[in-house]
């Protein structure tokens, strides 16, 4: 699945354009690494995404095209 998809689903971000402007700005990084919006995430990858001063990081645990709302936490486990 797209990173930027990816962040949209799990709701780490709230929209997929917003992601996408996240990826452009190096702000997104998968395994430590900076990632473009059409990297592909899998399940164990490390995301790091920088809001500002703080830094969120989570682990990948499912990849799943459409989940609700309430089970969106359970994609990945923060690190």
């Amino acid at each position: 699945m797209r990173l930027d998809k990816y962040l949209k689903v799990s709701r780490l971000i709230k929209r997929r354009t917003v992601a996408n402007e996240a990826c452009d700005a190096g702000r997104v990084f998968i395994n430590d690494k900076p990632a473009k919006a059409s990297a592909n995430v899998r399940v164990g990858d490390r995301i790091t995404i920088q809001f500002g001063n703080k830094e969120v990081k989570v682990e990948v645990l499912n990849v799943a095209e459409t989940v609700k709302k309430e089970e969106a936490a359970e994609l990945y486990k923060y690190i």
